[in-house]
This record gives C-alpha cells, sequence and structure tokens, in this order.
C-alpha cells in the first residue's frame, strides 16, 4: 500500500490473491478505470475505489501512473499537491 499523511491513496496486489493490481481511488478516470477487464469497485465502491487487475489488457504503464497520482491528489493535502504541482513546472 502507498500512504500519504497516513492516508492510503493505492493498493498493490488485488487482496489476497496471486493475481496482481492495484486500487485506487478515482473521481475523473473511475469510468474509464471500469472499463477495463476484470476491474471492479474495490470496498463498496461509493467512495470512488476501483481495483484494476493487471493482466491481459492492462492499460499502459502512463496511464497507470495518472491514476496513481489522480488518486495520490484525491487524498494527499493540498500543501502536498500545489508542491506536487511545483515539480512539475520547474521541469
Amino acid at each position: 500500500m502507498a500512504k500519504v499523511n497516513k492516508k492510503i491513496f493505492a493498493f498493490m496486489g488485488v487482496d489476497d490473491s496471486p493475481e496482481l493490481g492495484m486500487s485506487v481511488k478515482l473521481r475523473e478516470s473511475l469510468e474509464q478505470a471500469l472499463s477495463v477487464p476484470g476491474a471492479v469497485p474495490y470496498g463498496l465502491g461509493r467512495a470512488g475505489w476501483v481495483t484494476i487487475p493487471f493482466a491481459d489488457m492492462t492499460p499502459p504503464p502512463d496511464v497507470l501512473r495518472d491514476w496513481v497520482e489522480e488518486s495520490y491528489r484525491i487524498v494527499a493535502p493540498k500543501r502536498l499537491v500545489v508542491e506536487l504541482d511545483g515539480r512539475r513546472t520547474r521541469r
């Protein structure tokens, strides 16, 4: 699991399964993530969490990276999101 300030923004793996995948909290990309074959709402699903299995139809790494970043931005304190944006502008 990945945390920011004691709050989880990503789980790696699929529950207790040997299958590879991740769970992230999404808003803007939720429907896109749910369109991945085998993807399901995580937990109750109301909070926007989705589990995406890494199988034959896994999205490309840049899409997965975007979803992890979106989840981070939802969970992280605003000051850390501003810091992240600052790093991007300096590149």
